[in-house]
């Protein structure tokens, strides 16, 4: 089965070719954002995937979102992280922590000082936002000043010298899901004129700051980059994916880093997959994610369309993923009521195979 043979990404070898997607699961303590225990037990048990790619991670007090986001921006929460990397490397595993900022994605409600959320430019997301007084509109962010955006790099920076000392295997860039990387990225929610905005490569630029701030901290072969070209929902949007991406994978490729994770569903329809060509144009590791069952992954890695896939609810259903897989057993349905919410329902006691059978 070819999800279950070996790999390799940047410098690590996996022993299968399955992922675990970033999954936000808002368990960590309030207010610190920093992870609790049972975030040990979670991973741990997850560890014999290919790689685990860790939840979406704060860089800066300036993103705040549902109670629970964890964050990598202060000592605390480089010291609550740290027996998770370790307990996951004792269970044989490998972890990359995937760093984001919300951008405009955020709410003044859980922002210092009642602070507007910022963004490339003012123009609001589509949607509502969780809030203490319930589900609100997105806010019209501010835009943000030409001088304010290296100090953004830095913020994500810093995060990658945590992620570090922390014990990570190396760091994902989260460019994807309309925050506030992919807000710079499509033109739709990126309306400037100066240096970061109007041209693909201008509107690339920010995503390739923070991508060269993070190989100067981890190395290129231990820095992945996340994109979802297809998602619209919250007003992201670009008329020209594809050229859009073909620029940012040929920059990627330029730089060496330790992968490409593309979430493409195998639902796409074939015209519509950006996959193909963008394998010509950036030769490393591609990961594909977004609702592949052990069927399509296999078909989908015997295709050549993907070096590996990842996989996000099953995995919040059935720690022991890779063992499914590997013996052809059925699947834990999982309960989404519990996806952002709660304590240990939910999170780590979704039964294994083993205790199943006894």
């Amino acid at each position: 089965m070819k999800v279950l043979e070996s790999g390799r990404i940047g410098g690590l070898t996996t022993p299968n070719r399955v992922v675990m997607a970033p999954l936000g699961r808002a368990r960590a303590q309030e207010p610190t954002r920093e992870q609790l225990p049972r975030a040990v037990t979670y991973y741990t048990q997850r560890a014999t995937a290919g790689l685990i790619v860790s939840e979406a991670t704060h860089v800066s007090t300036s993103s705040v979102s549902r109670p629970g986001g964890a964050a990598i921006h202060s000592r605390g929460q480089v010291a609550a992280w740290q027996p998770i990397i370790e307990s996951v490397h004792e269970a044989g595993g490998r972890i990359f922590q995937q760093l984001f900022h919300l951008g405009r994605k955020a709410h003044q409600s859980r922002l210092p000082g009642q602070a507007l959320p910022f963004a490339p430019s003012a123009i609001a997301a589509i949607g509502t936002v969780p809030t203490p007084a319930g589900p609100q509109p997105f806010p019209v962010p501010r835009a943000l000043a030409l001088d304010e955006i290296p100090g953004l790099v830095a913020d994500f920076r810093h995060a990658a010298v945590n992620s570090k000392a922390a014990g990570f295997d190396g760091v994902e860039v989260h460019a994807a899901n309309g925050y506030l990387i992919d807000q710079f990225l499509r033109n739709r929610s990126n309306q400037r004129s100066d240096a970061y905005g109007g041209s693909i490569e201008n509107r690339s630029r920010f995503l390739l700051e923070v991508v060269d701030a993070l190989i100067d901290v981890f190395g290129a072969d231990k820095v992945g980059v996340r994109v979802s070209p297809h998602a619209r929902g919250d007003g992201i949007d670009d008329p020209d994916p594809a050229s859009l991406y073909a620029y940012v994978a040929t920059q990627l490729q330029a730089r060496g880093v330790a992968y490409l994770h593309l979430i493409e569903p195998d639902a796409v329809p074939v015209a519509e997959r950006l996959a193909p060509a963008l394998r010509r144009l950036f030769t490393g590791p591609l990961i594909l994610c977004g609702g592949f069952t052990r069927e399509s992954a296999n078909r989908a890695l015997e295709e050549g369309r993907a070096d590996f896939i990842a996989f996000g609810a099953l995995f919040i259903a059935n720690p022991d993923l890779v063992e499914r897989f590997r013996v052809g057993a059925g699947y834990n349905e999982p309960d989404p009521a519990t996806f952002y919410v709660g304590d240990d329902a939910g999170y780590i006691d979704y039964p294994a195979l083993v205790a199943q059978a006894a």
